[in-house]
């Protein structure tokens, strides 16, 4: 077992990396494909319109939000998006739609039905900001079934739909790994810990620990990508050893 101050001194470094630049982190500077028309590279589709227009609008969305679900989660998980897209095109033999895929990331957790407020339709909230901002057709309708297919909560209900969806549309298989990176590791702990102080107090401490062996241990079979595989399974670890830590320090209650 690796000891306490190694594995706070390993995450503490992996935050300040990460949170001193989480949108930026693996950009891409190859041509970018798209079904919204080749704009160039992803920093060229950062100028654009489009993009300054959603991040804009999710960035101030997502301040009603508690801090397991705030603006840096969706910076987190458009960082994961983009070095998993960058990893998996390496060899040149997958071509992904890169503005969908950035797209979606951002708008993933727009209209979440745990937050959803009365009146409110998800749907009709991602076509809507994606509509007033520009955004092609074909690139509208690819975002919206990303978004609407991304959660775990859609894939445990209707695997074999969310399953025929990635094989056609591998782009959501992307943006659900990133997503789901986000809910383990350290990042995780905390995540799990602040959702349950903010939206299921019930649970307790206790609660949020089942949490881990309920749903956040077994992401890393559902990831999609070989990226996704490969960076769940150390986080799956640290989730895992915290577990331990906690069961230790917990022994003596009845």
């Amino acid at each position: 077992m690796l000891q306490r101050a190694c594995f706070f001194d390993t995450f503490t470094f992996h935050f300040s990396m990460t949170l001193s630049d989480p949108a930026g982190m693996c950009r891409k500077d190859s041509k970018l494909s798209s079904t919204g028309g080749n704009v160039g590279t992803l920093q060229d589709f950062e100028e654009t319109n489009l993009y300054k227009g959603v991040y804009a609008y999710v960035e101030d969305y997502m301040s009603r939000y508690d801090m397991s679900h705030d603006f840096n989660h969706i910076l987190r998980v458009l960082s994961f998006a983009k070095r998993i897209l960058e990893s998996e095109s390496e060899d040149g033999s997958k071509k992904f739609d890169e503005q969908a895929i950035v797209l979606a990331a951002l708008l993933h957790d727009v209209g979440d039905k745990k937050y959803l407020q009365p009146g409110e339709v998800a749907e009709t909230m991602i076509t809507g900001v994606l509509q007033k901002n520009g955004c092609p057709t074909r690139l509208m309708s690819k975002v919206a079934l990303i978004v609407e297919h991304v959660s775990f909560s859609s894939e445990i209900k209707r695997p074999q739909l969310v399953k025929a969806m990635v094989t056609a549309h591998p782009e959501l298989g992307i943006v659900q790994d990133a997503d789901r990176l986000d809910a383990i590791g350290a990042v995780g702990i905390a995540r799990c810990f602040a959702f349950g102080g903010a939206k299921a107090s019930g649970r307790g401490l206790h609660g949020c620990i089942e949490h881990f062996v309920e749903k956040l241990e077994n992401l890393q079979g559902m990831m999609k990508t070989e990226t996704g595989k490969r960076l769940a399974e150390e986080r799956t670890r640290r989730l895992q050893e915290f577990r331990g830590w906690w069961d230790e320090e917990n022994a003596g209650l009845s």
